[in-house]
């Protein structure tokens, strides 16, 4: 497979505009502004295929990118506080019914800010991934900017606890031979 053809696919905004599944699907998921289009930018070594924006919850549909025989999922991030609880609940339903759908979805990469403790959106999500038992790896992000503004005793206390938090949740809250906690 070649990464480096990538091409955007299409957009969806809501469940029912969902085609049904052509191809294995790889979700990429995490709180608004984690980096998930920066992410799948670097993954497929493009500089703009994905839309990155400094302003959080600029994605607000599921963004299908496809390379060889698998589509990649951008996912709406989750959090973002000045967004209206009706959008917030909208976006939450389109993310919840997309994961539990009945699509060939293989992974989801759960994006967490190195810098900061995970949020409690980010608790749910990975208890939501457990709970219905979906194969899911975490990935944190924002380490380049912690190199580029010094590291300091804070930001690494932080992503120390974000590292603590995830893998105490996974192997002591939600026990599950599909998800041994052994990695952590």
């Amino acid at each position: 497979m070649n990464w480096n053809d990538a091409s955007f696919v299409t957009s969806f905004g809501s469940l029912s505009q969902l085609p049904a599944p052509e191809k294995v699907e790889i979700a990429i998921s995490g709180r608004s502004n984690v980096g998930k289009s920066s992410l799948i930018n670097k993954l497929l070594n493009r500089k703009a295929l994905a839309r990155v924006s400094s302003v959080p919850g600029k994605t607000v549909t599921i963004n299908f990118y496809e390379v060889g025989d698998i589509y990649i999922a951008d996912l709406p991030g989750y959090g973002y506080a000045k967004t209206a609880k009706g959008l917030k609940r909208s976006w939450s339903d389109l993310i919840g019914g997309y994961l539990v759908s009945d699509r060939e979805l293989e992974l989801v990469v759960q994006l967490i800010d190195i810098r900061h403790a995970p949020s409690e959106d980010d608790l749910s999500m990975i208890d939501f991934l457990i709970d219905n038992e979906m194969p899911f790896v975490i990935v944190f992000t924002k380490a380049d900017t912690v190199a580029h503004w010094g590291t300091s005793v804070t930001t690494q206390a932080d992503g120390s606890r974000a590292v603590v938090t995830l893998c105490t949740r996974i192997k002591t809250d939600r026990p599950s031979s599909r998800f041994p906690a052994s990695g952590c």
